[in-house]
């Protein structure tokens, strides 16, 4: 009988060889993205020492409070523009986009269109 390994894992391999390719630096840092079955997360890190430079997510009460739910293509498109306006707040306009092992489409594209055009470089 063959088994069939589960999407979970799967997933996590594709993000372990992804992050084998690229980490954040300081002049460049790593855009994480996230997400559950009902929520999307979203961080800018500095892989040299280990911090979280800029974070958001739909389980803000701010963030919450302008969407209808928290994990869909709309979701995902106001979060990437959230994310970016922390980013340029904070000075930081170029990062390096890391998809989670998930597949570059829906809402990981989504995301990634609107942290683009609200001004972050990748």
């Amino acid at each position: 009988m063959v088994n069939k390994e589960s999407r979970q894992k799967t997933r996590v391999k594709k993000h372990i060889k992804l992050r084998n390719r690229f980490s954040g630096t300081a002049e460049r840092p790593r855009l994480a993205v996230f997400r559950s079955n009902n929520h999307m997360y979203a961080q800018i890190i500095d892989d040299t020492v280990g911090k979280t430079l800029v974070s958001a997510s739909t389980l803000e009460k701010e963030v919450k409070a302008e969407l209808e739910k928290t994990n869909n293509v709309d979701a995902a498109t106001y979060l990437g523009t959230i994310i970016a306006k922390r980013a340029m707040e904070k000075g930081i306009s170029s990062v390096v986009y890391d998809r989670g092992g998930f597949i570059y489409q829906g809402k990981i594209a989504a995301l990634a269109d609107a942290a683009r055009e609200a001004g972050l470089q990748f």
